[in-house]
């Protein structure tokens, strides 16, 4: 497991961050993304996704579950998972037929949802500190070539 420690100081820092990390994607990479309200994960994938050459508008799908960005270098899809609890929750949203290899899987949220997991997703956790700043780790199954 590699491990990757970082420290923004705004939400373009943040932001900025993703950007670069979108250089280590790849068709069904899973981003599993942990930390609480207002720590940075939706300013982390607007980054990726404009790293990815998305232009229109990002935000968390919170209402909508899933939001999907097609016409970048590769197609992804953002799930937020706050309101997920259980197995059969996560098999309303049709997140399972996402698992197909050929988009990249942002997936807010991935304290509630353990078993949907897998041991192979980049996880990125997400701490605020005080002000705009965000501590941000990120555990990936093996190096990233961005860093």
């Amino acid at each position: 497991m590699f491990k990757y420690d970082f420290t923004t100081y705004s939400q373009k820092g943040t932001e900025d961050l993703g950007k670069r990390f979108s250089g280590a994607l790849k068709p069904g990479t899973e981003i599993a993304m942990y930390g609480d309200l207002g720590s940075g994960k939706t300013a982390f994938t607007r980054g990726a996704l404009r790293g990815l050459g998305f232009e229109g508008n990002v935000s968390s799908p919170t209402f909508a579950i899933v939001n999907e960005y097609r016409g970048g270098r590769l197609d992804a899809a953002h799930f937020d998972m706050y309101r997920i609890s259980s197995e059969d929750d996560l098999y309303g949203t049709g997140f399972y037929d996402y698992l197909d290899g050929s988009m990249v899987l942002f997936m807010e949220w991935c304290e509630n949802i353990p078993f949907a997991v897998d041991d192979s997703a980049v996880k990125v956790i997400f701490e605020r500190g005080e002000g705009n700043v965000r501590y941000i780790r990120i555990e990936a199954p093996e190096e990233l070539s961005v860093w």
